[in-house]
């Protein structure tokens, strides 16, 4: 039984970073789904796909992102922050600021998952999902 999916999602992609692979698959849900969207529209990743994968349900698979000279990937951390265990809720004058502004910090809000830039924008807090650069 998986208590968390969403770290789960995480180390998937950190772990085929780590060994070097073009496409990852994980199952797929609402909150995944749109953690792919951030990290494609702030070109962390290649590019993401739904599939319908039968009995099994959808399957997301995600075309990770690499330096076609040096071979580092997009993706140096993606760390969870808030956990089942231990949820990190913020209000809108504390959300990080990710390496000084080189990074994102995926927000959950009552508008929806969005980055600590936008959710600063949009003048709304919320909890802090994960931390990527």
């Amino acid at each position: 039984m998986m208590t968390d999916p969403i770290a789960d999602f995480l180390t998937r992609i950190r772990n085929a970073i780590i060994a070097g692979h073009k496409i990852v698959e994980a199952p797929s849900s609402k909150m995944r789904k749109e953690i792919a969207r951030i990290l494609f529209e702030k070109g962390y990743i290649k590019g993401y796909k739904v599939v319908e994968e039968g009995k099994a349900g959808e399957i997301i698979k995600i075309a990770l992102k690499y330096n076609l000279r040096s071979k580092t990937p997009a993706i140096n951390v993606i760390e969870r922050i808030s956990r089942p265990g231990l949820r990190k809720y913020t209000s809108v004058d504390d959300l990080p600021r990710v390496l000084n502004g080189l990074g994102i910090a995926i927000i959950s809000t009552s508008k929806g998952l969005m980055t600590d830039k936008e959710a600063r924008k949009e003048n709304v807090g919320g909890e802090v999902i994960c931390y990527v650069y």
